[in-house]
């Protein structure tokens, strides 16, 4: 009887010829795209770099690999670079035709055409407002007709918002500096110029995963609390003159600033963005019952408190005002919750799966929550650079150290316990409230060293 030996199994390996490297892979508008920021970065060292400090010549030589990074992983930024960066530029041309004793007049801002109803800071912000309001509408158009032509629309609005929200940051910043010596400074410095950070930054994160997840339905939702936002800045503007530029306090003279603030509100915006979210998800997933009980009967208990405490709880007028519009936005959210809940066959029966929604969910907090990190560890050096301490459980710290406590249990229970599903989603609607309260409420309610944007 022969007996076949069976040969030792080999294992072969292909070369994959032909396959082009990372660098190799990328086209003529990708090297174009990093070779005009380079060559920017070029210019505005030697135009510049006299009044940079040590830490600002990092940032900048920082920045330009990040950019075209950005860049090259995402598309859309490449041209949305280059379009805010020449529509800035033309702004700032107009502005230096006509010049004072600082560089340019900013009067040109009331005589020159496009300056006046375009490129102008206020002007710019102001399209950013009607902007959004508009994409909200056509994304809730598009979302209740299932129509994707109103939705396609929708996001080119959303589009549109980022672009005049950046231009007006771009052209504040330079405004900023031709007013004086040392008046200058990066626009995130009050609640006006933070909301415009806001709405720009959680805009274009949403942006992102819409195109990642190939679906649209989701914009009526994230672009409700994109509104608020503008609504909550054209509120300020009109009640306090916020848009006017004002010098800085000597806390935050520091480059610690421009790299704290941002930072902070990428978690700021994508905790808001997980929670719309998270409202989908409830809406599509969640019994009637406990949606009318969680989204309407919490918020409508909460609206009948404050209503009895400031009816007879003889608070300072402060106070009262600061209930007056706690209660206002409670009647907003009520009314939002309840018309979600109504139409929520229609919207359940559009929007994605709860399985992407739940990912959309996690891969927001899971972002927000290092940045917010990195951002919370960087506050930390600043303060003690500003204040001589670390940490002073300053009402805002502590409100902060809360906020990031709640989202480091989310994605805790998350990864170790498997949270899913509904009560990852009502935690993801709590943890907003929670944000909200350490970004607003502190400046409504309570006093501190952070308090720059008291309302």
């Amino acid at each position: 009887m022969n007996t076949t030996t069976a040969s030792p199994t080999t294992t072969t390996t292909t070369l994959q010829l032909g396959r082009a490297s990372y660098f190799g892979s990328r086209s003529l508008y990708d090297w174009l795209f990093a070779l005009l920021l380079l060559g920017g970065a070029v210019f505005v060292w030697q135009r510049y770099g006299a009044a940079m400090n040590g830490y600002e010549e990092g940032i900048l030589i920082g920045a330009v690999p990040s950019l075209i990074a950005l860049g090259w992983f995402w598309g859309p930024l490449r041209t949305l670079s280059l379009g805010v960066g020449a529509a800035s530029l033309m702004a700032i041309s107009l502005y230096l035709r006509q010049t004072d004793a600082f560089g340019a007049d900013l009067a040109a801002a009331e005589q020159v055409f496009l300056l006046k109803y375009m490129l102008s800071s206020q002007s710019a912000i102001l399209w950013m407002s009607v902007l959004v309001f508009m994409s909200t509408i056509a994304y809730w158009a598009g979302l209740l007709a299932g129509s994707e032509a109103a939705q396609r629309i929708g996001s080119w609005l959303a589009w549109g918002s980022v672009v005049m929200a950046l231009i007006g940051t771009f052209v504040r910043w330079f405004e900023s500096h031709q007013i004086g010596p040392d008046i200058g400074h990066i626009p995130v410095s009050n609640l006006y110029e933070v909301f415009v950070l806001f709405v720009w930054m959680t805009t274009l994160i949403y942006l992102y995963y819409e195109r990642h997840y190939a679906t649209r339905s989701l914009g009526g939702f994230v672009m409700l609390i994109v509104s608020a936002a503008v609504g909550f800045l054209l509120w300020y503007t009109v009640s306090r003159g916020a848009h006017e530029i004002q010098p800085l306090v000597p806390a935050l003279q520091s480059w610690w600033m421009k790299i704290h603030v941002p930072a902070n509100f990428v978690g700021y915006g994508t905790f808001a963005l997980a929670a719309m979210v998270a409202l989908a998800y409830l809406v599509k997933t969640a019994p009637p019952r406990s949606l009318w009980i969680g989204l309407v009967g919490v918020p409508g208990a909460m609206l009948l408190v404050l209503a009895g405490f400031w009816a007879f709880g003889g608070v300072s007028p402060e106070v009262s005002q600061a209930l007056l519009k706690t209660m206002r936005m409670l009647g907003g959210c009520l009314a939002l919750f309840a018309f979600t809940i109504v139409a929520r066959g229609v919207i359940g029966a559009r929007t994605p799966a709860p399985e992407v929604l739940d990912d959309v969910m996690y891969r927001a907090i899971a972002l927000g929550f290092a940045f917010f990190t990195i951002a919370t560890i960087l506050g930390a050096f600043w303060a003690a650079e500003a204040w001589g301490g670390y940490w002073s459980w300053d009402p805002k710290e502590t409100w902060a150290l809360i906020v990031w406590l709640n989202y480091a249990s989310w994605l805790h229970m998350r990864l170790v316990k498997g949270l899913r599903g509904q009560v990852a989603a009502w935690w993801s609607l709590v943890g907003l409230v929670v944000t909200t309260f350490a970004f607003l409420g502190v400046n409504m309610f309570l006093s501190g060293l952070h308090s720059y944007g008291e309302l």
